[in-house]
């Protein structure tokens, strides 16, 4: 794999969400991750294969970890290892035999990513959960949704993949910085609950000088703003529009017509709940490609409200190939991008079949190996 992290050896435990999205990271900028997966797993969320996109570009090795065996391959792949990513309740990887004390006592300058909503420690670290209960307790879900309603899930963006997997992948590369310099490695522990409320920092500074109410839909950026928000056009299909700096807001009411004075308020928060209403009629009098005509480019700061399949398709994803095709399967591309060790094309998730590559690959004595097969571990 070519790439920033070309030459970087991860040894990723298999899980859900967050850690295996964190090691697709590593592994699309070039990292060398070997995914440790149970033998027979069924796909908890229905995607597996090719279909498993966070499971891309890693090799796999399938070994039942009760066995003393493959706790014994695992420590000899971490001898080799710079990282290990994984996502278990506290305590799961101690019992297991492959805690951050046994695996650091192999390798004294591993980083031992360590990837749970509640964190290590904690009144809830051992109870189960997940995105949406982590994106609560940080106090982001309570800001997400209308006013008239419960609040919306923002899908497992903001907690798994925002304040989880992103939140790692920093603290990893923070940590190997560290060990490359001292030699010595160090636990990471993140926690979804921290990473969500890490997120949120502008809105608590905000909240603290009084420019943020905890009301939905009173703020400027929860869809209170007329200016800032979707609207529907007329052929059910939505729009989005962030016209908040005065020249941006002037743009928008030249492109829709309207030179109401009542509109030149633009910050008049008492006046949004009228404004809003008004506007979403004058967006309802043309289909969203109307619209496109006349804003998308523009300095409205607008896009089109795109779906799963159309957002691909888009001239401007199109251009930058923001989305690939890794064996029919449509996918974002590796980001970001990087001029002098840009990231090789992804491959599709592997399978458990790699074990005498890897073997070989990470320099793991041969004994290694041919102990497990007689055990029939592995083939």
């Amino acid at each position: 794999m070519a790439g920033p992290l070309q030459g970087l050896k991860v040894v990723e435990m298999a899980g859900l969400g967050p850690a295996p999205f964190c090691a697709m990271m590593l592994a699309d900028m070039g990292a060398d991750v070997v995914r440790i997966e149970r033998p027979g797993a069924p796909s908890v969320t229905g995607a597996a294969g090719k279909f498993d996109v966070t499971a891309r570009s890693r090799r796999v090795l399938a070994l039942d970890l009760k066995n003393p065996l493959a706790t014994g391959a695992v420590l000899a792949l971490v001898e080799q290892a710079d990282v290990l990513i994984e996502g278990f309740r506290p305590g799961v990887m101690e019992r297991l035999g492959l805690g951050p004390e046994a695996c650091m006592a192999r390798r004294p300058s591993l980083v031992y990513g360590r990837m749970t909503g509640w964190g290590q420690s904690g009144p809830l670290a051992q109870a189960a959960g997940h995105d949406i209960n982590y994106i609560a307790i940080a106090g982001a879900l309570h800001a997400i949704g209308t006013p008239s309603g419960p609040p919306v899930p923002p899908l497992n963006y903001v907690g798994d993949f925002g304040g989880g997997a992103m939140m790692l992948a920093f603290g990893i590369l923070c940590a190997l910085h560290h060990a490359r310099g001292s030699g010595a490695g160090q636990v990471v522990d993140t926690a979804m609950t921290d990473g969500t409320a890490l997120l949120s920092a502008m809105m608590y500074g905000m909240h603290a000088a009084g420019a943020w109410s905890n009301r939905r839909g009173e703020n400027m950026l929860d869809g209170g703003a007329h200016f800032y928000g979707c609207y529907e056009c007329a052929d059910g299909r939505h729009v989005s529009i962030g016209s908040i700096e005065p020249q941006f807001y002037a743009q928008l009411l030249q492109r829709t017509g309207i030179d109401d004075p009542e509109f030149s308020a633009q910050l008049d928060a008492e006046r949004w709940p009228r404004l809003k209403a008004r506007l979403a009629d004058v967006f309802l009098t043309a289909t969203r490609d109307e619209w496109c005509e006349r804003m998308e480019g523009s300095d409205v700061c607008f896009a089109p409200v795109l779906d799963w399949d159309e957002a691909p398709q888009h001239p401007h994803n199109l251009a930058r190939q923001t989305f690939v095709t890794v064996d029919g399967v449509v996918q974002p591309a590796p980001a970001p991008r990087f001029s002098a060790t840009p990231a090789a094309p992804p491959r599709a998730a592997g399978r458990a079949n790699d074990s005498a590559a890897i073997f070989s690959d990470w320099g793991i004595a041969p004994q290694t190996l041919q102990s497990l097969r007689e055990a029939g571990m592995v083939t």
